[in-house]
């Protein structure tokens, strides 16, 4: 318990930095980073590196992606992807006597899936000059806040057993628990936010329903995303995708509730604004 605390304390000390950083390169080095992270687990954990072409491929997508994204049109975006699956299926040709068409498709819906979805976190950023580094926090926090309520209500309140088959330890109280206290903790850090703005000179006010909506959203599609990587692992027999965080396991495990929440934030946020 105490190495997955001092890990998170460290996690959202550089976090935060990042945010604050966010107006520069440094937040697309950072999701590109991520993203590349994410994208190695996967396919070491699900025996995919042996496809020395088609994962150098998965890489570029990932480290590229985020640049792209804050720089270029959707259509180079449409064109670039177009252009990796392309090579990965002209490749997969000349590899068809090791490579099956399932792993391929995996590489592929894997690599897309991580890799955009992170890129989402960059498009809240730029989505509002005033709020687009806290739509970036409310993201991550939605995302997180919600596993951190269904754990600590799930270990102190647990009993009947969520998914028994994906993941043993996850209770239908540690679900509820966390969707609702999750949503709680947000509606708090808006406040919060709020205020400091308005002390700050910005006045403007807050749509609690779209605030309690998120969160309940959020909170929800953090158990799918939690859910959905639990299955992958179980399936592939591996307890943890990487070591690179102690106590939490690799980057995957703690963003995989991220990949869900961040594209849903940034289609509803195009369309309803949390402040007006």
């Amino acid at each position: 318990m105490l190495t997955r605390i001092l890990t998170a304390i460290v996690g959202i000390s550089i976090g935060i930095v990042i945010v604050i950083l966010s107006d520069t390169i440094i937040l697309d080095i950072a999701v590109a980073a991520l993203a590349v992270i994410m994208v190695y687990e996967l396919l070491s954990k699900c025996k995919c590196l042996q496809y020395k072409v088609n994962s150098a491929v998965c890489f570029l997508f990932a480290a590229a992606l985020p640049f792209l994204t804050h720089y270029c049109s959707q259509n180079i975006i449409y064109i670039f992807a177009a252009l990796c699956i392309l090579v990965m299926m002209t490749w997969y040709i000349f590899d068809h006597k090791r490579l099956n068409f399932d792993k391929l498709c995996f590489m592929i819906a894997t690599t897309m899936l991580s890799s955009m979805a992170m890129c989402c976190i960059i498009r809240l950023k730029n989505m509002d000059e005033i709020h687009g580094k806290f739509y970036v926090v409310i993201c991550l926090a939605a995302a997180w806040l919600s596993d951190g309520a269904a754990y600590f209500v799930g270990t102190f309140f647990g009993k009947r057993k969520l998914c028994p088959e994906i993941s043993p330890k996850k209770t239908v109280e540690g679900a509820v628990g966390g969707v609702v206290g999750g949503t709680v903790i947000l509606l708090i850090f808006v406040i919060v936010y709020n205020m400091i703005m308005n002390a700050r000179g910005y006045n403007f006010s807050i749509n609690y329903v779209w605030v309690v909506a998120v969160g309940l959203i959020s909170g929800l599609l953090s158990i799918v995303g939690d859910l959905s990587a639990s299955l992958l692992k179980r399936q592939n027999d591996i307890k943890d995708f990487g070591k690179i965080m102690p106590g939490h396991g690799g980057v995957l495990d703690r963003f995989d509730s991220v990949l869900f929440v961040a594209p849903f934030m940034a289609l509803t946020f195009e369309y309803i604004k949390m402040f007006n």
